[in-house]
């Protein structure tokens, strides 16, 4: 076997030995019709996505208004009761310095008052402190400036009437009054004439 050995592949013309098939127009239109629908797959998928996420969103921030919506709903409700709870509260004070008919009626009314306070509270308002705190406000309606150097100036001195919030949200500020700094008078230099 000296002789070299005729390779079939050899003799074939060099047209012949091209291993990409050629590509026809019918080929070609089939393939851009394939990428045409490829980018239609991805741009639908895109919105259906996006779809998606809109209407979780949607459903999310519709459950949470709902949700706002019900914690407020009695928040008319109870600020309407806060006004005669503040007079019952009031009246009370006085009882000790009453009758001891007066002072057993006070008990009976001192009980009412706790039920009252307790179904606000049960319904999310909750009375806040005020005094002690730095004035804010959002909290706080100021109603007198009080000179004194027992609390440092902008700091709530006196509650007159209780401020309540549900939530974070103030639905009745408190009215107080709030520490001043006393005034410092510079006294005239005396001349001696």
């Amino acid at each position: 076997m000296t002789e070299p050995e005729n390779d079939p592949i050899d003799q074939l013309p060099q047209e012949e030995l091209c291993t990409e098939p050629e590509v026809t127009s019918a080929d070609a239109s089939e393939k851009e019709l394939l990428e045409g629908l490829q980018q239609q797959v991805t741009y639908f998928r895109d919105k259906y996505l996006r779809g998606l996420a809109d209407s979780e969103n949607l459903r999310k921030r519709l459950q949470k208004e709902r949700q706002e919506l019900l914690q407020y709903a009695v928040k008319g409700v109870i600020i309407d009761f806060l006004s005669p709870i503040d007079h019952l509260e009031n009246a009370l004070k006085f009882a000790d310095q009453a009758s001891d008919e007066v002072k057993h009626w006070a008990v009976g009314f001192q009980m009412i008052l706790g039920q009252f306070k307790e179904a606000i509270t049960n319904n999310g308002a909750v009375p806040f402190t005020s005094v002690g705190t730095p004035f804010d406000p959002h909290f706080h309606e100021a109603v007198e400036m009080i000179v004194t150097e027992e609390y440092a100036p902008g700091i709530v001195v006196e509650e007159s009437l209780c401020g309540y919030k549900m939530g974070d949200k103030v639905i009745r500020p408190a009215r107080v009054k709030v520490a001043k700094a006393p005034e410092i008078v510079e006294e005239a230099p005396e001349t001696n004439e």
